[in-house]
């Protein structure tokens, strides 16, 4: 509520305070917009033209063919539809898991919960090394599977800190109305806590979708075959191919099919194509981090 509202006329310290507020706050706008116009604006571009540089907002000489040459290819299709299942999967999958533990270190009548979370806890610090964990992966059969996109992240100690803090403040009562009802711990999880929490679940949901999609080393290492390649892997091979392709100086072919493009309109176009499905989906789940949806839960 603002001071004119209420009748309180605004001082002259309170109006500065408004302007210093206002400027700074689009000031910081313009910092976070600024990439990636910029990157929008060189995607935009004529690959030539962009190689002499001064390119900020909006494109000098405009042209599709960064795009184009992305699009055209039917292994494009292929590499975003095992993107968006593997970032439904190992959201669902982790998100579900990670908070199903974190319900279990803060059922108060549980003995080891204590232990639990030091035992996590130290998962948090302490790996087995890059190694140790590909030659697990490959005795448990995980390679070149889509498996091994979303098994291994099932739990995050992180994250099941976060969910963790969030439900130690949910009403006990909930979950003893809950047992004196005949209510499983697990049903009590997913017909209580998962409702409640939605706020905090929400939340990690958006994280573990973000880390899926961006996700590309592990597609590297562990899909050597190449059958379970996603976007971003795909995205990165044309771009590396564009790259080599651009230092071969006698290759006519070479210069006739990508004379309009450059490493730094695909490079920029390749950012837009895997940034753009995150900005569009996050409004989506942004409010749930606005407020908790425990008041009133408990009735007297």
């Amino acid at each position: 509520m603002s001071s004119s509202s209420i009748g309180i006329k605004p001082t002259l310290g309170s109006r500065i305070f408004d302007v210093c507020n206002v400027v700074f706050m689009l000031a910081f706008m313009v910092v976070m917009l600024y990439p990636f116009v910029n990157l929008l604006a060189i995607s935009l571009n004529d690959g030539v033209d962009a190689a002499r540089g001064g390119i900020y907002l909006f494109p000098r000489e405009f042209s599709l063919e960064s795009y184009a040459f992305l699009m055209k290819n039917p292994k494009l299709f292929d590499g975003f539809v095992i993107s968006i299942l593997r970032v439904v999967v190992g959201t669902v999958t982790c998100v579900f898991m990670t908070g199903l533990l974190a319900y279990i270190v803060t059922i108060r009548n549980f003995s080891g919960r204590k232990f639990m979370r030091v035992l996590f806890l130290i998962t948090m610090y302490f790996g087995g090394g890059l190694i140790p964990t590909y030659l697990l992966m490959v005795q448990l059969g995980l390679t070149n599977t889509f498996n091994v996109y979303w098994i291994p992240g099932l739990i995050q100690a992180y994250y099941m800190m976060l969910m963790a803090s969030y439900m130690q403040g949910l009403p006990e009562a909930l979950f003893e109305s809950a047992r004196i009802d005949g209510a499983s711990e697990l049903k009590i999880y997913i017909r209580v806590v998962i409702p409640i929490s939605m706020p905090v679940f929400a939340a990690i949901a958006v994280f573990s979708s973000v880390g899926h999609w961006n996700s590309w080393f592990d597609v590297i290492l562990y899909n050597s075959s190449g059958t379970w390649d996603t976007l971003q892997t795909y995205l990165r091979k044309l771009l590396l191919e564009v790259e080599a392709l651009q230092q071969i100086q006698d290759a006519q072919a070479a210069y006739s099919k990508y004379r309009n493009i450059s490493s730094s309109t695909l490079r920029a176009a390749v950012t837009m194509v895997v940034t753009l499905p995150i900005v569009v989906v996050y409004p989506f789940m942004q409010k749930y981090f606005v407020g908790g949806m425990t008041l009133g839960a408990v009735k007297g």
